[in-house]
């Protein structure tokens, strides 16, 4: 008979007991109650400033007010897809140095990893902001987010791709060197297209914190969906309805590559 095989989540964690179901019951319960009576406070003090009056919410009646969001939108893609093609190279580069052989290759290349990793995303912004124009690099405002943003997710993408390639077996690569094939074939024709396979999703999962670091974009004025939902605020002091209308648009987003990355993890299981 086959056994069914087990999953890592599987051994992390087992199903509760009845006590901890109670438990867990009784705290979803209170959770749910805790948040439900912080929603009616929040919409009542809304209520009391006239952020539910209807001439706020009448904005998103007209199609000028999505055009211009959606104009937003296609810059805040932009933004995402320029930061993540950058990440994804300069993070492979960085995953190779880390794995290289070369002493001072490996050193160098961590160092830049951990500093990535270790210094925020708002701090690089400002660095092409105020710093990168004083050598005479006028950048345009697209990669006055994109590069910064790149930077601060290079490192975190290097580990993982480096945590793929360490997921392959050795014995393929000595397998593949026995037979004379050179070390940089092996790599990029046996190693890391399965290495890839194995960190999709967590790439993809990584894609979603670049798009949600571009909405530093109005740091640089950047047209993006931010910037557009902060213009359209400054007209018609629609706080609310402006900003959670934006936030919807970034959870669907998110939502639609949340799905897409658990659609790849089980087609690579």
């Amino acid at each position: 008979m086959k056994q069914k095989q087990t999953t890592i989540r599987d051994a992390l964690y087992e199903a509760p007991g009845p006590k901890a179901r109670k438990r867990i019951a009784v705290a979803t319960v209170l959770s749910i109650l805790a948040l439900a009576a912080l929603v009616i406070a929040v919409i009542r003090r809304f209520a009391e400033n006239g952020q539910l009056d209807a001439r706020y919410w009448s904005i998103f009646t007209r199609y000028t007010t999505w055009r211009f969001l959606g104009y937003g939108l296609v810059g805040t893609m932009t933004a995402a897809l320029t930061a993540g093609i950058i990440t994804f190279f300069a993070g492979l580069l960085l995953m190779m140095g880390r794995i290289s052989s070369f002493k001072v290759l490996r050193a160098l290349c961590t160092v830049l990893i951990e500093f990535s990793r270790g210094v925020p995303t708002l701090l690089f912004i400002y660095f092409f902001l105020l710093v990168v124009p004083q050598f005479g690099i006028r950048l345009p405002a697209l990669w006055k987010v994109a590069a910064p943003v790149a930077i601060s997710a290079c490192g975190v993408v290097a580990e993982v791709l480096r945590s793929g390639v360490n997921a392959v077996p050795k014995g393929q690569t000595e397998a593949a060197l026995s037979l004379g094939m050179r070390r940089s074939s092996v790599f990029f024709k046996i190693i890391f297209p399965q290495a890839l396979r194995f960190v999709v999703p967590a790439l993809i999962s990584e894609l979603v914190i670049v798009l949600k670091d571009t909405t530093f974009a109005y740091i640089v004025s950047y047209s993006d969906l931010m910037q557009n939902a902060r213009v359209l605020i400054s007209n018609y002091d629609a706080l609310l309805s402006v900003y959670l209308v934006t936030a919807i648009i970034y959870i669907l987003i998110n939502y639609i590559l949340n799905k897409i990355s658990v659609a790849v993890a089980r087609r690579t299981r």
